[in-house]
């Protein structure tokens, strides 16, 4: 007998919601397929079937908040006897406090997840005024977040007909991410900041022959086709991993647990604020250009949340970097369990000496943080010196 539970997405995931299922009792379902669609503080995902067989009983209505490995579903073997299984007590909604002052007369019922619920009432937003996209006409967290920044209907008093122009300080702007989400990340990085012991290193690395050896490349494609450098790096922190494997793995229960896999935690900026890294899988098994597949892919999906469980708990190191903002350089914060996060800032261009001659090079600063209880910094300086060195060769779609 299989079973489907609520995963842990995340240190500080205490509870779910299933916002709906994709399967029903009777279902037959392989590992990998996608049987729900479930909401967490940060965002909306799919949930996997790691088992193979049939769906023999959903346990879980769907709307409903429970807790972290909380069991959703029975899976039977393929053609196995259904069994009647011992009566189950229901999973235990987390609802939401009663307000302390009822209307006098209740208002229509709005379907909405309890993480909606929650943000509107932190933005004190109207839930009637939101336009859901849930099933069955759910609205679901992304859709709060939409309604916080439409713009607010104009109001039936005209102003005159001729308005003298006015100096005005412009309006503060609240910060893009607020409420659940923020919450969730901070509690995140401050767990990191407390029980991990950082150590930081950087390393400046040309990448004048690469931005050539790309551009030649790219010229010959289609621009769908074209390789972005951001999977470069990627592709070069992959191979650098193979000569100081320690960084890739994770800290549980007070010992290291090094990952033959490396699973490639990619930090993607949401449109609606925030940021969220999940796991380009089996990076280590591809090439450059499926490399380049799957970053696109990864992206288009986080910022459509259609992401999958798996790819938001499987990462063993993150890469991040803040490039596009003009940033030189960015340490970041391990995200525990892992041990190391590394960081790009932008292309500058820099005088390089090289063979003795000084010349113009587009340069990038690579930065490491990483956990001191796993690696010192002659490993992690091995690192980002493997990682120089890769940049240099020819590169190879």
């Amino acid at each position: 007998m299989g079973e489907i539970r609520m995963p842990s997405l995340g240190a500080d995931m205490d509870a779910g919601t299933l916002i709906e299922w994709r399967i029903a009792p009777g279902d037959r379902v392989t590992r990998g397929a996608i049987v729900a669609l479930i909401e967490t503080q940060k965002a909306t995902m799919e949930l996997e079937s790691f088992v193979d067989g049939e769906i023999e009983e959903l346990l879980v209505e769907a709307g409903a908040t429970v807790a972290v490995g909380t069991l959703l579903a029975r899976v039977r073997a393929v053609g196995a006897e259904v069994q009647v299984p011992p009566r189950v007590e229901p999973a235990p909604s987390i609802a939401p406090p009663i307000a302390a002052v009822m209307p006098a007369q209740p208002a229509p019922r709005i379907r909405s997840s309890p993480a909606a619920r929650k943000l509107a009432r932190e933005l004190g937003l109207d839930l009637q005024t939101v336009v859901p996209s849930g099933p069955h006409g759910a609205i679901v967290l992304r859709d709060v977040e939409r309604g916080r920044a439409r713009p607010v209907a104009a109001t039936l008093v005209q102003p005159p007909a001729v308005v003298p122009p006015v100096v005005q300080r412009p309006p503060l702007v609240a910060p893009a991410v607020t409420g659940s989400v923020r919450a969730a990340i901070a509690s995140a990085m401050a767990r990191s900041k407390r029980e991990i012991p950082h150590y930081y290193l950087s390393h400046s690395i040309s990448l004048e022959a690469a931005l050539r050896s790309l551009s030649t490349i790219n010229a010959a494609r289609p621009i769908a086709d074209r390789i972005l450098p951001a999977a470069v790096m990627l592709h070069a922190v992959m191979r650098a991993l193979w000569e100081v494997p320690e960084l890739n793995g994770f800290w549980i229960d007070g010992a290291y647990q090094p990952s033959e896999a490396v699973h490639l935690g990619t930090a993607i900026a949401l449109r609606t604020g925030g940021v969220i890294a999940p796991a380009i899988l089996d990076a280590d098994q591809q090439s450059l250009d499926q490399l380049m597949s799957a970053l696109r892919d990864l992206v288009v999906r986080a910022r459509a949340h259609r992401l999958r469980a798996s790819e938001l708990t499987g990462a063993t190191i993150t890469v991040t970097s803040l490039g596009d903002r003009g940033c030189e350089a960015v340490w970041g914060v391990i995200n525990p369990p892992q041990v190391a996060i590394i960081g790009f800032g932008a292309f500058a261009e820099r005088p390089w000496a090289s063979a003795g001659q000084v010349t113009c090079h587009r340069v990038i600063t690579a930065t490491l943080s990483a956990d001191h209880r796993v690696t010192d910094g002659h490993r992690g300086g091995r690192f980002l010196a493997e990682l120089d060195r890769i940049l240099q060769e020819p590169i190879t779609p």
